[in-house]
């Protein structure tokens, strides 16, 4: 029952933003690139979903929103996404990273008082330290201090916020203590109508290169007082927490930004086919089932790591840091790949599918993914990498198989049991164990042999991460640097494949293309070229297999992931 009204909220959501191709429509793909060529929000669109009551997907069930787990919080933000970036983070997503602290460490009052917020239409934003839009560091800092017999006060400024200006909670992380350290950061949440009105400036809005729509403005405290209630969890917590929650939101946006590619593989098709009946010409088999199989194995990783913050919520938050850099450089070379297919064929529409295309290349810095944002997640990963070697790979037990049954209920989501490193790899351990069945007791016909090959190559693969990474804490010099940066790279790769494999090896017969081993072989045939395995070429069958299988999509308007539902379109 839970699953079929989840299903009817998104369909609800899609439905209601209407066909986005057609030009008359308000929440259409032309309005938003008008909003965006004008920096403006796209009002009514965030109206008409503060209506449908989108924000109670961002509260907790407990406390009286819908949120229930991260994979289906995924699923409600596909058809927001598909339209405009900008749009998913001012219909309240942004909330939903102010507020995961909140719901990670915050009382009880918090928790209940910033419910009533969001159900109640409000708004509430994050200031934390981190990557400006476009990829610029914050150098900008808030410091709070106790003055001698007085309560703690907030200073400094931060001039690039977004939603600062529209905001009606502030979730702030200011340095609490003199040197810097592992603890020198509290989180803090302050109600603006709770301060001093002489000790809160909002500064002036702030122009934006990437997500023009959305509000980017500053905020500056000036010896602010603070309640004695705004302090989130304890004092000297504030990094321990953004890494804790961070994994849920930067993996929730990465998921996401595969349903905005949508538009722009469905036009890539049309060019191709070009008023033909059939497949497109031969030498766009490759490109655009590559790219469609790079898409899948995207929302593979994306949805087995959201998925894993319910099931298994001490082990989810290596896999989820590298699903939140991996999957926005794909991302990225798949819009590489499509511009050779789509050539100048998007002229012929006034210009739509180019204008959808720049605005995603802009968009994807903007939100602090891709390569722009690889390298602060690459930072997280790298020392925890002896550590796995040493304790985890290859010696792991393998997570549960309801982590790859996408239709599986699970455990609701419980901020408070997300756990930062352990020292554990869900994925590493499901890759071996794959392997092992592929090598053992699957039917020894061409592609599933395919597949148990590449496989082993993956798991090979690993191996040599092992080793290279057993001695890495005792070398401080190797973990900085483009070589700290190539294993990273690798191990994100290699859990990529993994997530693949789980999620076919999971298939519970409802779905004959992805029980076919065909999408399989080709996405990690792609994946190992990138890791410059010795590879078999992909047979022809797996690349028309998968081309066969967009076309169908595309045709019957349905989504581009592994659900492939009805799309309004």
């Amino acid at each position: 029952m839970e699953q079929t009204t989840a299903q009817r909220r998104v369909a609800l959501v899609d439905a209601l933003l209407g066909d986005p191709y057609d030009p008359a429509n308000a929440h259409g793909y032309r309005a938003f690139l008008a909003a965006d060529r004008d920096h403006r929000p796209p009002e009514s669109a965030e109206q008409l979903l503060a209506e449908v009551g989108l924000a109670a997907e961002f509260v907790p069930a407990r406390y009286g929103g819908a949120l229930t787990s991260a994979d289906q919080l995924l699923r409600m933000l596909r058809p927001v996404f598909r339209r405009d970036v900008a749009l998913g983070f001012g219909c309240g997503l942004t909330s939903l990273f102010a507020t995961s602290a909140i719901w990670a460490a915050g009382t009880d009052a918090q928790r209940r008082s910033t419910a009533r917020l969001l159900l109640g239409g409000g708004r509430a934003t994050v200031a934390h330290p981190g990557l400006a839009p476009a990829g610029g560091v914050l150098r900008e800092v808030f410091t709070v201090r106790r003055p001698a017999a007085a309560r703690l006060s907030l200073s400094g400024r931060r001039d690039v916020v977004i939603d600062a200006a529209r905001a009606d909670a502030y979730v702030v992380h200011a340095r609490t203590a003199g040197a810097p350290g592992p603890r020198d950061h509290s989180v803090f949440l302050l109600a603006p109508d709770r301060l001093p009105g002489d000790r809160l400036h909002r500064l002036p809005r702030v122009a934006t290169t990437g997500m023009r729509a959305a509000v980017f403005s500053g905020l500056r405290f000036a010896d602010c007082p603070l309640p004695g209630d705004a302090l989130v969890g304890g004092l000297g917590e504030g990094a321990t927490l953004a890494l804790r929650t961070h994994q849920v939101n930067r993996c929730l946006v990465a998921g996401a930004m595969t349903a905005a590619v949508d538009p722009v593989l469905r036009s890539a098709v049309s060019a191709a086919v070009d008023g033909r009946v059939g497949r497109p010409a031969r030498r766009w088999y490759r490109p655009l089932a590559g790219v469609f199989g790079d898409l899948l194995a995207c929302d593979a990783m994306a949805t087995v790591c959201l998925r894993a913050m319910s099931l298994v919520p001490d082990r989810a938050h290596v896999p989820s840091v590298a699903a939140a850099y991996v999957v926005p450089t794909l991302i990225e070379d798949a819009l590489e790949e499509l511009c050779a297919v789509l050539g100048q064929e998007g002229r012929r529409d006034g210009g739509l599918v180019h204008g959808i295309l720049a605005k995603l290349a802009r968009d994807l810095p903007a939100v602090g993914i891709g390569r722009a944002g690889a390298a602060s997640c690459q930072a997280v990963i790298v020392p925890q990498l002896s550590t796995l070697a040493a304790g985890s790979w290859l010696v792991e037990d393998e997570p549960p198989p309801g982590l790859f049954r996408r239709r599986t209920g699970l455990p609701p989501l419980d901020h408070r049991l997300l756990a930062f490193a352990g020292g554990k790899d869900f994925l590493a351990a499901s890759l071996a164990g794959s392997a092992d069945r592929l090598a053992r007791g699957r039917p020894a016909d061409g592609r599933t042999a395919l597949l148990g090959r590449l496989a082993g190559e993956f798991l090979g693969e690993l191996r040599l991460l092992r080793e290279q990474c057993a001695g890495l804490a005792t070398r401080p010099a190797a973990l900085t640097g483009p070589a700290a940066g190539a294993l990273s790279e690798r191990y994100g790769l290699v859990v990529t494949a993994a997530a693949v494999l789980g999620v076919w090896e999971g298939q519970e017969g409802d779905d004959p293309f992805l029980a076919d081993p065909g999408w399989a072989v080709l996405a990690l045939s792609r994946l190992g070229r990138r890791l410059g395995r010795p590879l078999p070429e992909v047979p022809d069958g797996c690349v028309t297999g998968v081309l066969d299988e967009l076309l169908q999509r595309h045709r019957a308007g349905r989504g581009l992931d592994l659900d492939g539902i009805e799309l309004t379109l």
